[in-house]
């Protein structure tokens, strides 16, 4: 006897593990639960159609770096509208990062993440727990709470006060870890020794503030206590070259994000045309570092792709540099971009899938999601990739209303956004109320 569906995705061109090609997705209680190349509801069955004829249906898309600002600065996100931004972006998942207000640090701050979550986020979630000199001992539990991502650990002075940058420290952190922790990895005495390289009123000089030896050290250091102690690191947010052909030989224990503006913007052109609005830590460098980043992606060094989604206010980027803010929107814009350079030639659209889909799955240890798959939770990101949109300020959710990308027109462009079979975006529209859940990891539960 033929079973019955919930919905089913007709006609689209699915990209999963078993290739590209036209196939139809049936879902049933938010699982996906036949693929082929025809599926039809039972006689009298009251299964949703949804016509995907010449799109692209993808697995939901995972961005494993997000900042949404929430609990203590909302006043430029919060979880609702960062979470609006990811919807809209045809973003199905997020990781949210820790130097919030009070920080996340323990177990009590993740609950209440968590609590505030639900009924407010569009997305599902998963929220990272700060490692710090001070919780220490507690990190073999933290990494094993409802919505843990695992630990993230600032080894270099970023937005926040999560700062850990002396080696004895981090010895102890990375011992206790077991499961992969993300690292921002830029070297804290080498970022003080180097002030006097700014120039104030000068965006430019910040990659040479921040320069290759700010990472480099940071990211050997790092590496040398992971292979000491055989833990999983996850290197975030790669802006060097060199940092990609060292991480590249050492991919045993340490696996590699890089993101969208690292990939797109280039120096010093960005910040002649953005000003402090091209400023991120780390910093976005020229082009001949841009093409090694890209031969890390097309080589596979590369894990994950990561949009570093940071808003801060228009005020707080318009404070003279050094005083302005680092950091830009980037959840919502993390799909048109990279598939405009999937048009341009300069990836596959399965290596995107790869880099967003599969990457987080395998790298995080990421429970039913990731992959397009017969028992996996129904999260689709589903995407015309004729489609040509110019992205405008205009069309940002984030509370903070600004993307680097203002202006820029891209081909390729998110339709739909289903979440555990639930359609939650359609044509740029927001679709019913919030519902995004808690993620789950199979070395937590």
């Amino acid at each position: 006897m033929g079973q019955s569906y919930d919905v089913i995705l007709k006609g689209g061109t699915v990209v999963n593990q078993d290739g590209t090609g036209e196939r139809d997705v049936a879902i049933k209680d938010g699982r996906i639960v036949a693929i082929s190349s025809s599926i039809e509801p039972l006689s009298g069955a009251a299964a949703k159609t949804v016509d995907c004829k010449g799109l692209h249906v993808l697995p939901g898309v995972i961005d494993s770096q997000v900042h949404f600002r929430e609990p203590g600065l909302t006043h430029k996100e919060d979880l609702a509208t960062g979470s609006q931004a990811a919807v809209l972006g045809g973003v199905t998942l997020v990781f949210e990062m820790p130097n919030t207000n009070p920080l996340t640090t323990n177990a009590e701050a993740l609950a209440e993440k968590v609590a505030t979550a639900r009924g407010r986020m569009f997305s599902d979630f998963a929220f990272y727990v700060g490692g710090t000199r001070d919780n220490i001992d507690e990190i073999p539990q933290l990494e094993r709470l409802e919505a843990s991502a695992g630990m993230k650990i600032f080894m270099g002075s970023s937005t926040g006060n999560l700062l850990v940058d002396d080696e004895a420290s981090l010895d102890k952190i990375i011992s206790r870890i077991s499961r992969r922790a993300a690292f921002h990895s830029e070297d804290e005495a080498r970022l003080i020794d180097r002030e006097g390289v700014r120039r104030a009123g000068d965006p430019t000089s910040h990659p040479e503030w921040r320069d290759v030896e700010v990472a480099m050290i940071s990211t050997r250091r790092l590496v040398r206590l992971a292979e000491k102690h055989r833990r999983r690191v996850h290197v975030l947010h790669i802006s060097t070259g060199d940092e990609i052909e060292f991480l590249r030989e050492h991919k045993a224990w340490a696996s590699v994000e890089v993101t969208p503006n690292h990939l797109t913007l280039t120096a010093p052109e960005c910040y002649e045309r953005l000003g402090t609005f091209a400023q991120m830590n780390p910093p976005v460098r020229d082009a001949e570092h841009q093409a090694r980043i890209w031969k890390g992606i097309r080589d596979g060094t590369v894990d994950v792709l990561g949009s570093d989604h940071a808003p801060h206010t228009r005020e707080e980027k318009d404070h003279p540099y050094p005083g302005s803010h680092s950091g830009m929107t980037g959840v919502q814009t993390l799909v048109p971009i990279m598939l405009d350079h999937v048009n341009a030639g300069r990836l596959t659209l399965e290596r995107f899938v790869d880099l967003t889909s599969h990457g987080p799955q395998r790298i995080f240890g990421l429970r039913d999601k990731g992959r397009t798959a017969v028992g996996n939770d129904a999260d689709f990101t589903i995407v015309d990739m004729k489609r040509r949109e110019t992205i405008t300020d205009d069309k940002i959710a984030s509370k903070c209303g600004w993307t680097p990308f203002h202006g820029q027109t891209v081909t390729g462009w998110p339709v739909m956004t289903v979440i555990r079979g639930r359609q939650v975006m359609v044509d740029g529209e927001i679709l019913g109320e919030a519902q995004g859940d808690a993620a789950r990891f199979w070395e937590a539960d």
